[in-house]
């Protein structure tokens, strides 16, 4: 609940602190004491827009702190400061902080640590709910509608939130399967001819590289063809030099043993004719490796070229063709076996549907049951708060199913008839202003006791009405007070401010061009003239402080 709001320089405001308890607030003044600051400089800690003219004249910027104490964070609150990577510690209270600045621009802080305007406007909802006669959120805005009904109903969202995200998942994993069942079948007369294609040339790993090396070999032998045959003749015959010089190496031993010097001579010759042999051997192997026979030549280079356009085709690496090839066969396999596949998943998605129908069906009578008991107890309301004839309904609508959810299949409204005989229509298109905050505040004593935001703010709902009326208003504020925990009203009702645990007096004071705003908590003595002021008027007389006092002590 709020337990403290800090405001500096707030328009007329220059500073205040004001400390809040459980139970029901009120908060009175003459028109135009400044009510409405207090509440603009609430909203701005609830993320409200940062209106430069919000900041007193004459000062750089202004600030707004507010602090929420929780005996646990509630859920919501808990969730957006988590996703938002805030560390507040268990049983530390919530400070929320606002500046703006004059010239523009504004900042915000939860326990010190800067936030942002959008993470504000998220923890909004479950801090204070302010119903006000242009309010256009809370309780009016049909959206929140069912969500109210399904906390009345005591409807726990959880089993069918699953239900849908089971669905949801069967029903992806199904069209996920069909779109690739449908692309593989336009794909199959391609994957057959390519298939086929591949197999009839049955590409092997490393094949590229063989015939390549195979290829360069035969093209060298044809180009140095000519010069091996003249270096053939050359080694070959009696005359050759190799003979030579076995012929000198022969006459050379006959005469080296006569003189060191021919023995030297004949190691060498020796040398030469061993080096000269190897030189014939090499140059014969050449000869047969450098060998090309033509038509060989021919398939080598036809069955390269028969490779590599293959892989331009297919925009791949000759050695990856085999690898596509086990991979179109799979792909073929699959659009065999699709159907089956396509059965199975039909059928988890069929029983997913079932088992999320029968869910939200049991949600929507759950649903359909807590609207008949809801709008007896907001009848039952309506006559004290002087809105003998009008009627309110809890609309359920079944969505179409493109429209179903983790919420259901329902949409929820509440809907009201002012006059006798007259069509149900939305609250906020039909009350008046004054109806409109009675109608809300018969709802919310209706779904007392059913959770809400941790502070509640009723802004003038008493406006326009008369002494039963207003203490008909009176003691239902103060029974939703006792039941939701912490509520405030801005009022000008005496028999409203009398049901007050809490009274703030607000007042405006001029010395010379400054004007400003002050809060002051009152003591009884206080509140019986404040009372009595409400009741009289600008001059208090004793029959108004009687009136007073008769109000306090029948409270």
């Amino acid at each position: 609940m709020l337990t403290r709001l800090s405001i500096r320089n707030i328009v007329l405001i220059e500073a205040l602190d004001l400390d809040f308890v459980r139970g029901l607030g009120v908060l009175t003044g003459e028109t135009g004491a400044g009510k409405s600051i207090l509440l603009d400089a609430l909203g701005l800690v609830l993320g409200d827009r940062a209106e430069t003219a919000l900041v007193r004249a004459g000062e750089s910027k202004a600030s707004v702190t507010a602090s929420f104490e929780f005996a646990s964070l509630p859920v919501s609150v808990a969730e957006a400061l988590d996703d938002a990577d805030m560390d507040i510690e268990p049983g530390e209270p919530l400070l929320i902080r606002r500046q703006v600045k004059a010239d523009g621009g504004s900042k915000a802080f939860i326990n010190d640590q800067p936030a942002s305007v959008a993470l504000l406007r998220e923890l909004a909802p479950a801090l204070v709910e302010l119903h006000g006669q242009h309010d256009d959120r809370g309780l009016v805005n049909p959206r929140g509608h069912r969500m109210l009904l399904d906390r009345y109903a005591d409807i726990d969202l959880g089993a069918l939130e699953g239900r849908w995200k089971n669905w949801a998942t069967a029903e992806a994993k199904l069209a996920e399967a069909r779109h690739s069942q449908e692309q593989a079948k336009l794909d199959e007369d391609l994957l057959i001819a390519h298939l086929a294609e591949l197999t009839t040339l049955e590409p092997a790993v490393g094949e590229e590289e063989q015939l390549a090396g195979q290829r360069s070999d035969m093209q060298k032998g044809e180009k140095l063809a000519g010069e091996l045959e003249d270096l053939r003749h050359i080694w070959e015959g009696s005359d050759s030099p190799l003979a030579s010089l076995r012929v000198a190496a022969r006459k050379l031993d006959r005469i080296a043993p006569e003189h060191p010097m021919l023995t030297e001579a004949l190691a060498a010759l020796d040398r030469a004719v061993i080096e000269a042999g190897e030189a014939e051997d090499k140059l014969e192997g050449a000869a047969r490796a450098l060998v090309h026979d033509p038509a060989a030549l021919d398939a080598a280079e036809t069955r390269l070229f028969e490779l590599r356009a293959m892989a331009r085709k297919h925009r791949c690496d000759v050695d990856a063709l085999p690898e596509l090839m086990v991979e179109m066969r799979a792909k073929l396999d699959a659009i065999e076996g699709g159907d089956a596949e396509l059965g199975t998943l039909e059928s988890a998605a069929r029983d997913a549907r079932d088992a999320y129908l029968k869910t939200a069906e049991k949600a929507q009578a759950a649903r359909a049951k807590a609207a008949k008991v809801l709008d007896k107890a907001v009848a039952a309301e309506l006559a004290p708060l002087k809105l003998d004839a009008a009627r309110f309904q809890t609309s359920i609508t079944t969505l179409p199913e493109e429209k179903w959810g983790a919420h259901g299949m329902d949409a929820a409204e509440f809907l009201i008839a002012t006059n006798p005989g007259a069509d149900f229509a939305p609250l906020a298109k039909i009350a008046s202003g004054g109806e409109l905050s009675r109608f809300i505040l018969a709802l919310k004593v209706a779904l007392a006791e059913k959770g809400g935001a941790a502070t509640i703010i009723f802004d003038e709902i008493d406006r326009g009405v008369g002494g039963a009326v207003a203490s008909a208003i009176g003691e239902r504020l103060a029974r939703l007070a006792s039941a939701e925990g912490q509520l405030l009203a801005v009022t000008h009702s005496p028999q409203v401010a009398a049901r007050g645990a809490m009274h703030y007096m607000i007042a405006k004071a001029s010395s010379g061009t400054v004007t400003k705003t002050s809060v002051v908590l009152l003591d009884q003595i206080g509140r019986q003239d404040e009372i009595a002021r409400m009741l009289s008027g600008a001059e208090v007389t004793p029959e108004a402080r009687a009136q007073a006092d008769r109000l306090l002590e029948g409270i």
